[in-house]
């Protein structure tokens, strides 16, 4: 018999597939964007460039959601690209998306800010159930 595993290497694909996508998505595709919605631009930056703590918290707040997804997969058995990217998908809108909805529109941030960070984590979900679906690791038990 078979039981599904957390598979570390996948894990670790994703982390590194997502910092990818977050340097893309932040970048080129969406920071001129962002950086307007939330008030910076480029001199600001470049004068108060950001500290080690924001690229450990950035480490650790991509290891973490990635190796409870990979957990909860293992629980769901969760063994398709299909079944992860939805699955991933859906926990970013419910778990991610809105609650940046919410906190935005308390602090009276504007909209579109919600659809960059929040779009941002809906398809950083989708892309990790993604991976995690698709390269599963599987333990094989001798029966007694």
């Amino acid at each position: 018999m078979r039981t599904l595993q957390i598979n570390h290497l996948a894990v670790l694909a994703a982390v590194v597939a997502l910092s990818g996508f977050g340097a893309l998505w932040y970048g080129p595709l969406m920071g001129d964007q962002w950086m307007r919605l939330v008030g910076l631009d480029m001199a600001t930056i470049e004068a108060n460039p950001p500290g080690i703590e924001v690229w450990i918290s950035n480490l650790v707040s991509t290891v973490i959601p990635v190796y409870v997804l990979a957990w909860l997969f293992v629980e769901l058995k969760v063994e398709t690209v299909v079944k992860g990217a939805m699955l991933g998908l859906v926990i970013g809108f419910a778990f991610f998306f809105l609650r940046n909805l919410t906190g935005n529109l308390f602090a009276q941030q504007p909209y579109g800010l919600t659809w960059v960070d929040g779009g941002y984590n809906m398809a950083c979900f989708l892309m990790a159930g993604a991976i995690l679906g698709a390269w599963r690791k599987y333990k094989v038990v001798q029966a007694a």
